[in-house]
């Protein structure tokens, strides 16, 4: 697997971003929060910081930078051991800076919690 975060993979949707978070289901791990929902399509991800509480712009893109990161070096946690394509929205949910070795501990523990909670699903 190519350790890659191409535009194809990139959730930009406003339909599909609005039905993700109407129908879908969250897992987290502070300060991360992982929403999925399946996806007909191919697998697709976002990240969001929120501008209340991050008010500059520059912290925001930072942060959003540090969850990509995350994602495209972790990825295959969540890829490699699903049958179905989902659509994936990673939130930030902290009010402080975080540093990349923080981000990358949680984006694991979110991706084995999502991993615990589909195939408990799938089992039942």
């Amino acid at each position: 697997m190519k350790f890659t975060y191409n535009k194809n993979e990139k959730l930009k949707s406003q339909k599909a971003i609005a039905h993700l978070f109407l129908e879908g289901q969250s897992v987290s791990a502070y300060p991360l929060r992982l929403v999925y929902h399946i996806n007909g399509d191919k697998t697709k991800v976002g990240v969001s910081v929120s501008k209340r509480n991050f008010k500059r712009a520059v912290d925001r893109i930072r942060i959003k930078r540090l969850l990509r990161e995350a994602y495209r070096l972790n990825k295959n946690l969540l890829i490699d051991n699903n049958s179905a394509p989902y659509s994936f929205m990673i939130l930030y949910n902290s009010k402080e800076m975080p540093d990349f070795a923080l981000v990358d501990t949680k984006m694991k523990s979110i991706f084995l919690k999502f991993k615990d909670k589909t195939s408990k699903n799938l089992k039942s």
